[in-house]
């Protein structure tokens, strides 16, 4: 189907990581080829995604999860595919629905939704209370909401020291940019008192060595936000230079992300 955009597009909000960078394609397909067997172990869990259901996706990036929901609710069913920029989305269906918007301007179509789903979003927004609400408002009555988000506790113990100091460094940085990497500790209380039910949640850390596919998200990453994180005076040229050759090390293993994802339903009444 054609992408459109919805009435409700206002002012962007500002992403670090956003579609107009050289490398974000790549990343998106590392995001996906590392995330996404874990996202869809959630909603096959969730058991919601069937013939003639209706799904959405905020924060689409390249449209992976989307393909693969709207493959699972044919024949009859509609997956929108909703992000601020299209761009990176190359995959087409005809039951899938490009649909460009802002989720804190609204929701994307109210009680509308069987599964409603957001991964590595809110961490990016200037207001997740906000974004959350649009999210479940989307719902229809039974409809199952299910969020993944970061939570970096595990940076707090990395070793050696200066790995620690690295991500010292970057939640500063992260944090004078609007990016919240603990949001996902935050996800539970959030949704209960939205008055979600069946709530229940898990986190998972992938353990990683230099030269993993993780590894090289992260060296894609930094050395793409390079300039800015020196220039933000939180970094110098070492302490980066010591991250990345670590990242190359395969003798190095360590953790950095508790992905965190939280479900519930909508109450039926």
């Amino acid at each position: 189907m054609p992408c459109r955009s919805t009435t409700f597009v206002r002012e962007m909000s500002k992403y670090v990581l956003g579609h107009h960078l050289k490398g974000e394609g790549t990343r998106l397909a590392m995001m996906s080829e590392l995330l996404d067997p874990m996202h869809r172990r959630h909603i096959e869990a969730l058991d919601v995604v069937k013939p003639g259901a209706r799904t959405l996706e905020v924060g689409c990036g390249n449209g992976s999860i989307s393909a693969w929901l709207a493959e699972r609710v044919s024949p009859g069913g509609r997956a929108v595919a909703f992000d601020l920029v299209l761009s990176q989305i190359e995959v087409r269906a005809p039951n899938l629905e490009l649909l460009q918007g802002d989720i804190l301007a609204g929701p994307v179509e109210s009680c509308s939704f069987d599964l409603v789903t957001a991964r590595a979003v809110l961490h990016h927004v200037a207001d997740p209370e906000a974004a959350i609400k649009n999210l479940v408002a989307s719902l229809r009555r039974g409809g199952a909401l299910l969020l993944m988000e970061p939570d970096f506790l595990p940076v707090s113990i990395a070793e050696p020291p200066e790995i620690r100091g690295f991500w010292n460094a970057w939640l500063a940085w992260s944090r004078e940019r609007g990016i919240d990497y603990h949001v996902g500790r935050t996800l539970a209380s959030r949704l209960a008192a939205l008055g979600l039910t069946q709530m229940s949640g898990t986190a998972e850390t992938a353990i990683y060595n230099g030269g993993s596919r993780w590894a090289a998200y992260w060296i894609q990453t930094i050395t793409e936000l390079r300039d800015d994180l020196i220039s933000s005076g939180k970094f110098d040229e070492v302490l980066v230079d010591t991250f990345l050759c670590y990242c190359a090390d395969s003798n190095w293993w360590t953790q950095t992300i508790a992905f965190t994802a939280v479900y519930g339903r909508a109450p039926r009444a």
